[in-house]
């Protein structure tokens, strides 16, 4: 690999673009301003796509391209700003997921009735505060290791080079797409004239087959944005799971007797059986993915505490101003300070008050588990920091680590406790364990180190002085905290999540699947209560473990990929979630395949031409998920009062089959759309 494969064309491969002897003004009351802004904006639009379906989209490039065009209205702005706006906005989206992927679990647990706003808000604090500690020593060993790329990095630090040129366009492509985005879904789940999904399905004496399409420009252009090998690893996952397996579960267990049509039968097979075999892909994919990453993943941890010990030892020293860290003593005190509450909310909010243990069986648990999320917690914070450079922080395996970190957890108190029967008090110790696992998914970082490592490489590439990132990250942190409740909260209100609704009568089509929360509900239920459908899982992995053998040999042979935890997620889940990130991807790749026709390689000045195209397309995609991400939070409002997802609708009952054939139309239409602006030549 080479060694300069991780430098901005026109730089030298270890220059910022303002040096370290430069001192600009980086922390301002106008970046705090919009630094703020951004992040509960986009941690709003990032929640109800993670309870959607199950993936975020990285704050990182649109917030830096936006207040990039904001600040373009001040005369003595600087790129410095722009880093310090996006990586808080980053931390406050990396933080949403953290808490969207695993605390609604507790609702579908039916442990909470609603999203309970200060043991949330006290969780996010205390877990994103140590997560963001723990990146600080990591910042050194990691982003002076020449094999780590940081792909998305280079791609942020090109978008905040080019606010330095003033060019014209990004904020444009970001506006249009934002506005095209927000009326479709405007369209589909406010007014109703439009649906999100389309489904045709039909049963025989013995079996249902058919087939459903999902509408949603949302996950149409996310799945641009993660590309064609995720698309057709979610498309193996879709033929796997809805195309064979509906008909051939159908025709082994019979057909559904509780529910009447064809389709109501299809989701039947899927809640019962086929996401089991969804969980099975998934884990096998997680500890497969451990594994193979076992080895530079200890090196990296080796090389990380090495230089935490140089420095407490004042064998290293960097005068430079790109070089200067929060101190690593006041890390140190900083973390032990945060354990004292976090022991104090496991041992008297977290475990039930009215469970029959000892009050000193109570604290060791406490105290264990504390002590757990502290070493568990910087473990998978160096993996996860890791991947962001190897692979980049869209590719990370997320849901192998959440299901590794929940699942450690379980086993732990499985050896501590015997549950026979599913009564309140399994119930309710299930729920603590799920809200332990919470405090080690969001302090490990599988969240905030992914993004928040790109962030400082970033940093690195700009010339920012880290402490003053490092700073911003505690900042976006905080705010992100007391946000995320009552966005949940009102999500929860308007949808229902995870197929528990607030009230009785509430549109189940409109209901946010929430699967990452959904998996760690089944995880953590099914360990204790032994109730999984053991046969389905062992299935699942068995389809893992062909995955990773063919995965293995096209890597080797073809140098492309089928990742095994994209083809789980693809069984996992419905239809409409799925099927238009692959429409996404399909296109992404059309409009690769064109480009390649267009622009001969190797030539530098054809390379810069197809890059405008395809940063175009990713601006135009990001705008167009954070407008119907939006709109859908914006639509929670009314739904909220009026308590239905009907409140806006003005398409009659009698045409709702038409709203199906015109989806399809406008989703042509958006893609050809997408297409043709890309391939607009500047």
């Amino acid at each position: 690999m080479s060694e300069n494969s991780n430098k901005i064309p026109g730089l030298a491969e270890d220059q910022p673009v303002i040096p370290a002897h430069v001192s600009l003004p980086e922390i301002t009351l106008r970046v705090l301003i919009i630094g703020m802004i951004l992040t509960i904006v986009l941690a709003a639009a990032n929640a109800f796509l993670g309870l959607k379906v199950g993936v975020t989209v990285s704050a990182s490039i649109p917030s830096a391209v936006i207040s990039m065009g904001i600040l373009r209205f001040f005369r003595n702005a600087n790129i410095l700003e722009n880093t310090m706006v996006s990586i808080m906005a980053s931390v406050g989206e990396a933080l949403t997921a953290g808490i969207a992927f695993i605390l609604p679990a507790l609702i579908i647990l039916h442990v909470w009735d609603k999203f309970n706003y200060w043991q949330t808000v006290i969780t996010s604090l205390l877990g994103g505060g140590l997560g963001v500690l723990f990146t600080i020593p990591l910042r050194r060993a990691l982003l002076q290791d020449k094999t780590l790329r940081y792909p998305e990095a280079v791609a942020i630090g090109n978008v905040l080079k080019a606010s330095e040129k003033r060019e014209k366009g990004d904020l444009r492509s970001l506006v249009i797409g934002g506005t095209i985005g927000g009326l479709i879904a405007l369209f589909q789940s406010g007014f109703q004239i439009l649906t999100d999904s389309f489904n045709y399905w039909v049963k025989s004496a013995n079996t249902v087959f058919g087939f459903g399409l999902g509408l949603s420009p949302a996950l149409i252009a996310a799945g641009y944005i993660v590309g064609v090998n995720v698309a057709l690893s979610l498309l193996v996952g879709i033929a796997i799971g809805w195309l064979a397996g509906v008909p051939v579960l159908s025709w082994v267990y019979g057909l559904p007797t509780d529910v009447g049509t064809a389709n109501q039968m299809a989701m039947s097979l899927w809640r019962g059986h086929i996401r089991y075999i969804g969980v099975g892909t998934m884990l096998i994919g997680g500890l497969w993915t451990l594994c193979t990453l076992f080895k530079p993943v200890v090196q990296s941890m080796a090389t990380s505490f090495t230089a935490v010990r140089q420095i407490r030892l004042g064998q290293k020293t960097d005068s430079l101003r790109t070089e200067r860290d929060i101190p690593i003593h006041f890390v140190f005190i900083a973390a032990v300070v945060l354990l004292i509450p976090i022991f104090l909310l496991i041992a008297f909010f977290i475990i039930p008050s009215e469970f029959n243990i000892t009050p000193g069986f109570r604290y060791f648990l406490s105290g264990f588990s504390t002590f757990y999320i502290l070493l568990g917690g910087f473990a998978f914070c160096s993996i996860m920091a890791y991947f962001a450079g190897l692979i980049g922080s869209t590719n990370s395996p997320v849901s192998g680590m959440l299901v590794s970190a929940l699942l450690i957890i379980c086993l732990i108190f499985m050896g501590f406790f015997s549950f026979t029967d599913w009564d309140s008090q399994t119930k309710e110790m299930i729920g603590s364990i799920v809200a332990i696992g919470s405090l080690v998914v969001i302090s490990a970082g599988l969240a905030i180190a992914n993004d928040t490592m790109q962030d400082l490489k970033v940093g690195q590439l700009m010339g920012a002085t880290p402490w003053k990132q490092q700073a911003m990250l505690i900042l976006g942190v905080v705010v992100a905290s007391f946000v995320i409740p009552p966005i949940l909260q009102l999500l929860y209100n308007a949808y229902g999540i995870g197929g528990v609704f607030p009230r009785p009568g509430m549109n189940p089509d409109q209901m946010l699947a929430a699967p990452q929360a959904g998996l760690m509900a089944t995880v953590a239920k099914g360990a204790f209560s032994h109730n999984l459908e053991w046969n389905m899982i062992s299935v699942g992995a068995l389809i893992a473990v062909i995955c990773i053998v063919i995965d293995e040999f096209l890597k080797k042979q073809y140098g492309t990929r089928l990742p095994v935890l994209a083809v789980g997620l693809g069984i996992y889940l419905p239809l409409d979630s799925s099927v238009p990130c692959v429409i996404g991807g399909l296109l992404s790749y059309l409009v690769q395949y064109r480009l390649d026709g267009l622009y001969p390689r190797g030539n530098p000045e054809t390379e810069a031409k197809m890059n405008t195209h395809r940063h175009r397309g990713l601006l135009l995609c990001c705008g167009i998920v954070a407008g119907a991400s939006l709109m859908g939070v914006i639509l929670a409002i009314p739904f909220a009062i009026r308590q239905s997802s009907d409140a806006l609708r003005i398409m009659p009952e009698q045409f709702m089959p038409f709203a199906g054939i015109l989806s399809v139309i406008v989703t042509f239409m958006l893609c050809a759309w997408i297409y043709r602006a890309v391939m607009k030549r500047a």
